[in-house]
């Protein structure tokens, strides 16, 4: 079995890391007629695609950027980001492997079979994430107004800006998802047209307290799908700092691996490969790897300079509110 972590200690770029990886995989799947390895390769080249292709990150960011021009214009009182990433190499593997575990449990422990071929390559044409942006606002106390409660009227900007998003991009070349959460709640401040496109986190929290606004867009110009994540700062700092952070999400991904080893070793080998890519993938010793541009003394402390851990950076604004100004002399 072909497997990312045999790639990651020969000193190549992450380019030929894919290149390998996926051209590999694409043998031994022919080989052995494994149709999800075909896909998963095929997965690969994707990644590979967005990492050289420079020219639609450049159009895609300019257009994205104007919504960031609408902000500062409309909303001078608010300090906000704007970030894109290109999903890293490491987490979309996991992720990949993650989903056919996931799905196939869920199945299983539902059916007391397996699925079909089809069904399970049909539950892997979801990744609308690769390239994802972030938008995240923080209104300034001294802007309040007395009987505001400060966490309210952040939420309120939050939805008047997700409200203005989705019909901005789509006149410059983007086209709104239909939304996957089915029966989700709708907050009465998300309008009416938009509501079916958004994921709503806020109003549908996750059990882990997870909160944000996702919309998915299909860039007509790239040919790409991007997502779009929007959130206040207190509900960013709880995603990447707080009990929702990535770290913790990993812990509890191989807590659930675990769990789902009750599943007969040997009965389903897509369930088989899947399991044990993803826990070897965990057990990574981060200052072990020999990838270009990437160097580690732990698994926390990491300078990534090719994204192969933390995803490629793509687009860093910030806009500091009015108010700040006020401070100063």
């Amino acid at each position: 079995m072909k497997k990312l972590n045999d790639y990651l200690y020969s000193g190549d770029t992450v380019l030929k890391i894919l290149q390998r990886y996926s051209e590999d995989l694409k043998q031994a799947a022919k080989e052995t007629n494994n149709q999800i390895d075909l896909l998963h390769s095929n997965f690969l080249l994707q990644i590979a695609e967005l990492l050289e292709h420079n020219e639609f990150l450049t159009s895609q960011s300019q257009r994205i950027r104007e919504f960031y021009k609408l902000m500062a214009n409309e909303y001078p009182f608010l300090a906000f980001t704007f970030k894109g990433r290109i999903k890293s190499l490491i987490r979309a593997e996991a992720k990949f492997n993650g989903y056919i575990v996931e799905y196939i449990y869920d199945y299983y422990t539902q059916h007391g079979n397996y699925p079909s071929l089809p069904e399970l390559k049909n539950s892997l044409n979801c990744f609308r994430d690769l390239i994802a942006y972030r938008i995240v606002i923080s209104l300034p106390k001294c802007h309040l107004q007395e009987g505001e409660t400060y966490a309210d009227e952040e939420i309120k900007y939050l939805y008047d800006v997700a409200n203005q998003l989705p019909g901005f991009l789509e006149e410059r070349g983007f086209t709104a998802e239909m939304s996957s959460l089915t029966d989700q709640k709708i907050s009465l401040l998300l309008e009416e047209s938009v509501s079916p496109y958004y994921r709503d986190y806020i109003a549908n929290s996750e059990s882990n307290g997870y909160r944000s606004l996702h919309i998915t867009f299909y860039d007509n110009i790239a040919r790409c799908y991007v997502e779009v994540q929007l959130r206040t700062k207190e509900m960013d700092d709880f995603a990447e700092i707080g009990p929702a952070n990535h770290f913790g999400y990993e812990k509890r991904q191989e807590s659930e691996r675990a769990r789902r080893d009750a599943i007969p070793k040997g009965e389903n080998i897509y369930f088989d490969d899947a399991n044990e890519r993803g826990i070897i993938l965990q057990q990574l010793e981060l200052s072990k790897l020999d990838v270009n541009m990437f160097s580690a003394v732990n698994n926390s402390l990491i300078n990534d300079g090719c994204g192969l851990y933390r995803g490629r950076l793509i687009l860093p604004y910030e806009h500091l509110s009015s108010f700040q100004n006020d401070l100063i002399d």
